[in-house]
């Protein structure tokens, strides 16, 4: 019953952070410290796919629109339009991503790094208060751009969300078309991790204890309040107050650097 426990917190957490730009990832390292828990990586990573089927869900008529004109190739209409666009994201988010799991996974594990991150994300969000809305398009720079963003932000305490959406409005890009072009490129990123972690981590899952119940009720979890945390986000980034989140981001950011400083973490 306590792991059952601690998995849907660790669920709820995930579910939160992960669409919030405030980094799921290092919320759940530090998580896992408080709570004890030494779960592997491919757990992390299932959450993060249970918090792909809210994407799936909020963005539901998106995909099918482009999924619909990625069948027919007809990349001249505004959903036809975005195929390329995330080919081009994708492609440096996959090579970094991949870098980061081969060479770098144990680098950025450590609590001072994290509190760095989460102080240089914090950054990022604050400087979006001077971005100034100039297109809806997104051109293949800007989608390389973002793409490099969305892969470097595989380091725990930098949030993905974050920093996509905050590098797209830098860009000029409109809030709405920043939203959904940040979250639809997340799709393939989130689908190419679950499969080379289930890949090379699978047996960890096994041996870390964790039953189909333990991870079917965390992974439940991770996506009710995701759905919430999505539609949450939504309305403060069309309200003008993104920046926001900059606050709780150097708040985390001082507060680990504390219980480092104190021996806790």
């Amino acid at each position: 019953m306590e792991q059952l426990i601690k998995t849907v917190v660790l669920g709820i957490i995930q579910g939160f952070t992960e669409w919030l730009p405030i980094s799921s990832s290092g919320h759940l390292n530090i998580a896992e410290k408080i709570l004890g828990m030494n779960v592997p990586l491919i757990f992390d990573v299932i959450l993060h796919l249970a918090t792909l089927t809210v994407i799936m869900l909020f963005f539901r008529n998106d995909v099918k629109n482009i999924l619909s004109a990625l069948i027919h190739l007809d990349f001249e209409t505004e959903y036809g339009n975005f195929i390329p666009i995330i080919v081009v994201g994708t492609l440096p988010t996959a090579i970094l991503g991949l870098a980061f799991s081969i060479f770098l996974e144990n680098v950025f594990q450590d609590a001072l790094t994290l509190a760095f991150a989460f102080i240089v994300c914090g950054t990022v969000l604050y400087s979006t208060r001077f971005g100034e809305a100039k297109t809806s398009s997104i051109s293949f720079f800007a989608a390389f751009t973002i793409g490099i963003a969305q892969g470097i932000a595989v380091i725990p305490g930098l949030s993905r969300s974050g920093l996509t959406i905050s590098l797209a409005l830098l860009l000029g890009i409109e809030r709405e078309k920043a939203f959904k072009f940040s979250f639809l490129l997340s799709i393939p990123a989130v689908i190419g991790a679950f499969g080379l972690t289930f890949y090379r981590h699978f047996g960890e899952l096994t041996a870390s204890g964790l039953g189909l119940v333990e991870i079917s009720a965390g992974a439940s979890a991770a996506a009710v309040i995701g759905y919430l945390a999505l539609k949450l986000l939504w309305r403060i980034l069309s309200g003008k107050k993104f920046h926001v989140f900059a606050f709780y981001c150097w708040m985390a950011g001082a507060f680990i650097l504390l219980a480092f400083a104190l021996g806790v973490l």
